[in-house]
């Protein structure tokens, strides 16, 4: 019989419906997930040999799961994923503000009703999408709101005594009742507001205003939050800690592949930017490499971590930044550069908290530095450091990049300069095309390779780089150096 076609409990009874919690309900689809081969958490990259395993055996478990990471590691999509392990539909009590099991009722509501009615009981039934309740810890949350409270105005308006149930007012715990229910930065819920979690955690119910009342909810916790040496606003109190079973730590992306494959899957490119503008992958691992040096510096703050969201933003910066310069230039059509990186600033300075030094040196100083390490560590996949060559007495790779400069020879190139002009410039650079095929074959990546090779040599101090504002020139290092001291 189909679901849609039972609107009674005795229905229901008659269907052969058996009751199942919600632990048993997600344990029961994942076995048959796994059993099958199919992809358990669709979209999530980086954690299938990490993360993702610890959280299938804390579902297999019947465990409450606490999601411990920093920000932008995907803690809050995967509790959202967790839905699709439910149900497609359950049947509810139609009227109750529980989500009532009409087998196993627990509602004053569902009670009164089902003894009136019997199997007409009318019952209605609930998506899986519509169980799922996401509550941002804030230290303004209180037990009212959690878990409830005595409704003066309910009691007034049915002119029922404070001790009558249909007085209470319930909160977001009970009304997600045979739901999914998470909890974001569980460290920034007041202690006192943590402490109301011990008895559905421990014992599955809980207490309203010394009420004589025990409600058996069914709900499955899944708590978020940063490493408690991380925030200054609270921390999660030790006996909560003890009732949260599983504890799942997790992370960045780990390889540069897995965070291109976020960075595509997540970053919102309209459809006109996708046909006209193409991204070399070697701007996009120069892209990537900026947020895995951001995590190493310094001048960052570690604990505070840098977001996955910090590669996503960059991405969609980078391919406007070449979108408005080939607008500017009277073109349709373009290939990302190294100079578009520049337009990605906006996206680092924003998600990165700076320690002393870091303050030192200024929001935008740090991103040029972070910028200039991830072209640096580009440049040396391919080429060994310059000095090495002078050292060994090896024949110079870069000898003729050097001769030109060191005749007085510089290059300068504008932001917004046309692809034809740009090229040309780069082109006049004896030597520069020749190594540029060593690091990138395709044709279109060839501009921007030979932009990685000079902003390479600037970094080991064989070339000199100078930034006014939308201008970048290269000249030789020794001459400029004489230049200051004329």
């Amino acid at each position: 019989m189909e679901w849609s076609k039972i609107t009674n409990l005795g229905k229901l009874k008659e269907s052969g419906y058996q009751s199942k919690s919600i632990r048993e309900e997600l344990r029961h689809n994942l076995l048959e997930r796994l059993r099958s081969g199919q992809t358990v958490f669709e979209g999530i990259i980086g954690f299938d040999q990490t993360v993702l395993p610890d959280i299938e055996r804390a579902v297999l478990s019947r465990h409450n799961i606490l999601l411990l990471g920093l920000r932008g590691q995907a803690k809050t999509r995967i509790a959202r994923l967790l839905v699709e392990l439910l149900d497609e539909y359950i049947p509810v009590v139609s009227g109750s503000e529980l989500n009532d099991d009409p087998l196993k009722p627990i509602s004053r509501f569902s009670f009164d009703l089902i003894e009136e009615f019997g199997d007409e009981t009318p019952i209605s039934w609930m998506h899986r999408s519509h169980r799922y309740v996401e509550k941002l810890a804030t230290p303004d949350v209180s037990v009212a709101d959690l878990i409830g409270d005595v409704d003066p105005i309910k009691a007034a308006t049915l002119k029922l005594p404070y001790s009558d149930q249909r007085v209470i007012h319930y909160g977001l715990v009970p009304r997600s009742h045979r739901s999914i229910f998470v909890i974001n930065e569980l460290p920034d819920l007041q202690a006192r507001i943590q402490v109301s979690l011990f008895n559905i955690l421990q014992e599955g119910d809980i207490q309203i205003r010394g009420f004589k009342l025990r409600l058996p909810l069914d709900i499955q916790f899944i708590f978020t939050a940063n490493p408690e040496d991380y925030t200054n606003r609270g921390s999660i109190i030790t006996p909560l800690k003890d009732r949260i079973e599983s504890q799942v730590l997790t992370h960045y992306p780990l390889t540069l592949d897995d965070a291109q494959k976020i960075t595509r899957q997540e970053a919102n490119i309209a459809a006109e930017q996708s046909k006209n503008i193409d991204v070399p992958d070697l701007a996009f691992r120069v892209l990537e490499r900026i947020a895995f040096h951001a995590r190493e510096s310094e001048l960052i703050d570690e604990k505070s971590g840098v977001s996955a969201r910090l590669s996503i933003t960059a991405y969609e910066n980078l391919v406007s930044a070449a979108e408005r310069r080939a607008l500017l230039g009277g073109a349709r059509k373009t290939t990302v550069r190294i100079g578009d990186l520049w337009g990605v600033i906006p996206s680092i300075t924003g998600k990165v908290e700076l320690v002393y030094e870091g303050e030192q040196e200024g929001p935008y100083g740090v991103a040029l530095q972070l910028i200039g390490e991830a072209v640096k560590a580009e440049f040396l996949t391919s080429f060994p450091h310059p000095d090495k060559f002078l050292k060994e007495n090896q024949v110079d790779i870069f000898e003729d990049i050097r001769t030109w400069f060191s005749e007085g020879n510089e290059i300068e190139l504008l932001h917004d300069e046309a692809d034809s002009s740009y090229g040309k410039k780069l082109q006049s650079v004896p030597g520069l095309a020749v190594l540029a095929r060593k690091l990138a074959k395709d044709e279109n990546e060839q501009i921007i390779a030979q932009e990685v090779i000079l902003h390479g040599l600037s970094e080991f101090n064989v070339l000199s780089k100078s930034l006014i504002d939308s201008k970048l020139t290269f000249s030789d290092m020794l001459s400029n150096m004489l230049d200051d001291l004329d």
